[in-house]
């Protein structure tokens, strides 16, 4: 099937028998090739005659839309013919095959809706996965699936893996594969490095060295930059390039008839600077360049399944990137590759996987379709199938036990992310079709929108309008987009009015509905728990409800994409998903137990309205953890209370368990000795003394409350017929404290406890001042009495001071 020169120079070309005896040997096949080998051109066309494929299509799979197209023209013109006969593609919404068309070049996710469709691939002997070192989430899902095919389905079916940078051997292993090696023969590429000045910024130093380039070396330059928002501000300081010298971006956004010029060669005379993003790193042929520029950064997307956002991260580039960026130079002849960094700085051998990074709602619901999860080459990570399958149930594409509904099923075969697919099907149910189309294209959208205002419906109107916050290319793009979604709805086109977004906005994001918190302009709680904040300038600043279609990721969360969304609608639309609780709880600012009905959606409270018979249990539990917040200070306590108090809890301490403990944390663990007397109440203060008496005393046992004035007596008879308060609330040791003439006579020291533990007594002067501190009166009548009485009797002639204390 080829015949051209040039195809046949190509470096694939050595390893085209080695192919085709591989194919025609086992299965499966890995091929290893570096960029400019000519393996995604010549490869599928050797192919076309191998006896093992006996007039079946091929279907070869590319990363992006502009390289399947790119790649099915090469092979067409290879071929000598018009697109659509022996070589045709195959995009979202545009196909240019026919009858004859053997081989067939696919966008990932058209293989995934036809393995769906019908998984036996009928028509169909070779799948080739080209550029596969991208690891897009599509292409690991289809080449997993298309194993389990191949296991269970058609032993007949091949599989060729094309990559510039892989881990042959391994995918080899996973696929039970035999791997072919392409040398190349790509030109020599002087590689310099010129880093930026300290504080420099990447577009100036882009600039610079793209400048210099022009000056310095022939050809056409490619320079690489992490995003859409470097390659404008690079392109302002380059607008003043020389005559004879094209400016052409060159990124996702842009349509793809501006992406195709960009790849277009030049006339003769005549160079371009094409500013890039990563989408030219492998996939595409961009003749003419001699020079790469690389700015060393790449951009993306990291999703977190605990907020439901993606956030955009700048990088380094790795050092796969950096060498398939400058062999872009060495194409077709010797180049030059200017690389933005140190040549000391170390790089990451490679990116991580789609599928370990990023939002694993298509994946799972493709997987709930299909009915089986397969075996992966990388398996998700958990955590993001968690919250894939949460949010799969909350648009009810699957049911409480993970299984696919019926709408979920119309979701898959709309072939878009289940929150658009959602979206879509609720416009259609509502009558709001023609706005849910317009909807949907501006939540794909990639056209530009000159203003800061987060708000949808105004961007909407804006489009509609005619208004100059969208240009003339914009709104044609728009409109080509919602035409495409009407289209695959099966709906007709008809004019939209001034209608709500935000209803169809709540069936497509229930865990981004966000509530203003109190007065806090411009802050939202959302339903999935999370914050988020618009800028105060925004029109949803002061909007009681929003729903939130993107935002930045950061911490905390800016809102780039939202609208506004009635109360009334969310309660109408969402009224399954709205639980009602009964919330008992303390409010320690009021001081007391609220009651109250409270609603939330997600995590998100709506209202509540107060209860007028609540649960008594509940109350009584919630005015106890007011009194574990405040702590038992806020009881009505008295001093003979905590008198009574500090003997029960002497008691425990000394004679063991069979007496209760009554200290603080042994009261504040557990509210079963307080309960029966909080019943009826909602705060501390309707506790009187006699019900916190009462509860301490229920406390003991049948015949522990006359055993209490036994073991610890309150008070103590003295000689004459006085007595002696005994305070147990000093310390671990009771105390008595008695004028030293009140225990003349008193030889041993009183007990209590039975006996067991021995009193602290103080013994004090007339004028009740401390003399002695003693748990040994005998000791002390015998060894220190005689000489406070040598100090005392003078100060204190009125009062008795024996010689002998013992009488």
């Amino acid at each position: 099937m080829i015949e051209s020169a040039e195809a046949s120079s190509l470096p694939v070309a050595e390893v085209l028998p080695a192919i085709r005896a591989g194919l025609a040997a086992g299965r499966n096949l890995v091929l290893s090739a570096p960029p400019g080998a000519g393996k995604t051109t010549l490869v599928p066309l050797a192919l076309l005659d191998a006896p093992w494929l006996a007039g079946q299509q091929i279907i070869m799979l590319e990363p992006r839309r502009l390289a399947t197209r790119a790649a099915a023209a090469r092979m067409a013109d290879t071929l000598g013919e018009k697109l659509g006969e022996t070589v045709g593609y195959r995009i979202r919404d545009e196909a240019r095959v026919g009858a004859a068309t053997r081989i067939e070049v696919v966008t990932e996710g058209i293989l995934t809706r036809r393995l769906q469709t019908d998984p036996e691939l009928p028509g169909v002997g070779l799948l080739v996965f080209d550029e596969f070192h991208e690891r897009s989430l599509p292409a690991d899902l289809g080449l997993a699936l298309c194993r389990e095919v191949q296991a269970g389905l058609r032993a007949d079916l091949r599989i060729l893996v094309m990559s510039a940078t892989l881990e042959t051997e391994r995918v080899a292993a996973y696929l039970d594969a035999q791997i072919v090696e392409s040398a190349g023969r790509s030109y020599p590429v002087v590689i310099e490095h010129r880093p930026p000045r300290a504080g420099q910024k990447l577009e100036d130093a882009l600039a610079g060295t793209i400048r210099h380039a022009l000056a310095r070396d022939s050809g056409s330059i490619l320079a690489f930059l992490p995003g859409e928002p470097e390659i404008r501000r690079t392109a302002q300081r380059l607008n003043d390039l020389p005559d004879g010298v094209a400016l052409m971006p060159l990124y996702g956004r842009l349509s793809l008839d501006v992406q195709r010029r960009a790849i277009a060669p030049v006339g003769a005379g005549e160079r371009k600077v094409v500013l890039a993003t990563a989408v030219a790193e492998t996939s595409l042929t961009i003749d003419g360049v001699r020079v790469v520029v690389d700015g060393g950064r790449s951009r993306r997307a990291r999703f977190d399944p605990n907020s439901g956002f993606a956030r955009l991260v700048t990088v380094p580039v790795t050092r796969a990137a950096a060498e398939q960026r400058a062999g872009r130079a060495g194409r077709t002849e010797p180049g030059k590759a200017y690389r933005l960094w140190s040549s000391a700085q170390v790089l990451d051998a490679a990116a991580p996987p789609e599928i370990a990074e990023t939002d694993l709602a298509p994946l799972l619901l493709e997987l709930a379709v299909w009915g089986s999860e397969p075996q992966w080459l990388d398996s998700p990570p958990a955590a993001h199938l968690a919250q894939a399958r949460d949010l799969l149930i909350q648009l009810q594409a699957l049911d409480a036990q993970g299984r696919i509904t019926a709408l979920g099923r119309q979701m898959a075969r709309l072939g878009a992310h289940p929150r658009i697919a959602r979206l879509l099907l609720a416009g259609k149910a509502s009558g709001q079709a023609q706005l849910a189309c317009d909807v949907a294209a501006l939540l794909e959208s990639r056209q530009p929108y000159r203003g800061r205002d987060s708000d949808l419906h105004r961007r909407w109107l804006a489009w509609r309008r005619g208004g100059s916050e969208y240009d003339q290319a914009a709104r044609k793009q728009l409109e080509r987009a919602a035409a495409q979604w009407r289209k695959r709805l099966g709906v007709a086109d008809a004019p939209v009015h001034d209608e709500d977004p935000g209803r169809l906005l709540l069936h497509a994001y229930p865990d981004r509905v966000g509530r203003l918190r109190a007065a806090a302009r411009g802050r939202f709680q959302l339903s999935n728990g999370r914050g988020v904040q618009c800028y105060d300038d925004d029109s949803l600043v002061d909007e009681s409800f929003v729903v939130v279609a993107d935002s930045d990721g950061a911490a905390p969360a800016r809102i780039r994409l939202a609208c506004a969304l009635k109360e009334a609608t969310l309660r109408a639309d969402a009224a399954e998903a709205i639980r009602r609780v009964q919330q008992v709880s303390w409010d320690g600012r009021a001081g007391a137990v609220v009651a109250e009905t409270q609603e939330y959606f997600g995590a998100m409270l709506l209202g509540a309205q107060r209860l007028a018979e609540p649960d008594p249990e509940l109350v009584a539990t919630a005015l106890f953890q007011g009194l574990c917040e405040r702590g038992l200070a806020a009881l009505p306590w008295t001093p003979d209370l905590l008198q009574w108090r500090a003997r029960v809890a002497f008691l425990h301490k000394t004679l063991g368990a069979d007496w209760p403990a009554l200290d603080d944390v042994s009261l504040l663990a557990d509210a079963a000795w307080l309960r029966p007397w909080l019943y009826g109440r909602s705060r501390l203060e309707q506790l009187g003394v006699a019900d916190v008496q009462a509860a301490l005393e229920a406390q003991l046992g049948p015949t522990q409350g006359q055993q209490l004035d036994q073991l610890a007596p309150l008070r103590w008879s003295l000689p004459g017929g006085r007595s002696a308060r005994i305070d147990y609330s000093q310390g671990e040791t009771p105390v008595l404290s008695a004028k030293l003439q009140d225990m003349l006579g008193i030889t041993q020291t009183p007990r209590v406890a039975a006996g067991r533990v021995p009193v602290l007594v103080h013994l004090l002067s007339p004028a009740r001042r401390p003399l002695a501190v003693t748990q040994d009166l005998d000791s002390f009548w015998r060894n220190a009495y005689p000489q406070v009485r040598k100090e005392m009797r003078g100060r204190y002639p009125k009062h008795a001071w024996p010689e002998d204390p013992f009488s």
